[in-house]
């Protein structure tokens, strides 16, 4: 099926989510139109609390998979649809289930906590999901005498490392996006834009984060940006939050982080990017792609993301 150019997707796109008894979950990394369209725009975490809570018959999570599955984990009853079924993550990618197995079986007496980047099946081989929002919460709730798995993202790893003190094994994974902001290019921007704060994601390097004015997750850049006196930001994370950023703040200045390579859109994510106004528009039409997971895999996953849910 295709849309024809006579169709108003939008005013369609509204019509079938009264019709179907729908919620849109929009991630801040998506299109502005789709934002625009959402009935909730946020961070993997927020967007986990609304889908625990909603009282929607369908779901349509404009996002990626693992956060579809998350949906669907916490509504098992519920259909959970996507626009593109193939909007994957490359930081769940660097995580395959069966080596994430081995990994746990190799250091049995660890606790294992997994960022929400993730697939179903790693979150079921978990004890703790954490987002970027309460990494930190979640790392200081865990005794001292307990030893520390962290997956799959190496810098927030880091970054946690560095914030609680805490000795942790990490595993050795990177977001595409990003990985794509240099240091040096960074710098030079800075150096051009005195007046301008750089506010980052923990998933940058090191390097990044050595030279940030804020460190934060997609919602508490937000935060920052809101409340902060300055009136100009250098942004180093995906794109897609500047449409918030611009919408709550229309005054002040957003500057994207240079990626390391400047011919291309390097902080974008292509897998959110996916996603499109027609995609979300079919899907409500034809109610797939539909999220489909095992009840003993819901069942198993459920398990560590409760446990992130009650500590949030």
């Amino acid at each position: 099926m295709y849309v024809t150019e006579e169709i108003d997707i939008k005013n369609e796109i509204k019509r079938l989510k009264k019709d179907l008894n729908a919620v849109i979950l929009a991630h801040y990394y998506q299109e502005s139109d789709i934002q625009d369209l959402a009935d909730f725009v946020g961070d993997s975490l927020e967007l986990s609390k609304q889908a625990a809570r909603t009282n929607a018959e369908i779901i349509v999570f404009a996002g990626v998979h693992f956060m579809a599955e998350t949906a669907k984990i916490l509504n098992p009853m519920k259909k959970v649809l996507i626009p593109d079924l193939t909007a994957g993550c490359s930081l769940s990618d660097s995580c395959p289930a069966p080596l994430f197995k081995k990994f746990r079986e190799e250091h049995p007496d660890y606790v294992a906590v997994t960022y929400i980047n993730s697939s179903a099946a790693v979150k079921a081989l978990s004890d703790i999901i954490c987002t970027s929002s309460n990494a930190e919460k979640i790392i200081r709730s865990i005794p001292e005498d307990k030893k520390i798995l962290f997956s799959p993202d190496r810098n927030l790893g880091r970054y946690l490392i560095n914030k609680t003190g805490r000795e942790m094994i990490l595993w050795d994974g990177t977001c595409m996006v990003h990985e794509q902001f240099v240091q040096e290019k960074i710098i030079k921007l800075k150096a051009d834009n005195p007046d301008a704060l750089l506010i980052s994601h923990p998933e940058c390097e090191e390097k990044v984060l050595d030279i940030s004015d804020f460190i934060g997750s997609t919602s508490q850049l937000l935060k920052f940006v809101r409340e902060s006196d300055a009136r100009k930001f250098i942004v180093a994370t995906e794109v897609g939050i500047i449409h918030q950023m611009k919408k709550f703040c229309p005054d002040k200045i957003f500057i994207p982080a240079p990626p390391e390579d400047s011919t291309c859109a390097c902080n974008e994510c292509p897998h959110m990017k996916k996603n499109t106004l027609e995609k979300l528009y079919l899907c409500m039409v034809e109610l797939q792609p539909e999220i489909i997971l095992s009840e003993e895999l819901i069942e198993k996953a459920y398990i560590p993301i409760k446990r992130m849910l009650d500590l949030s």
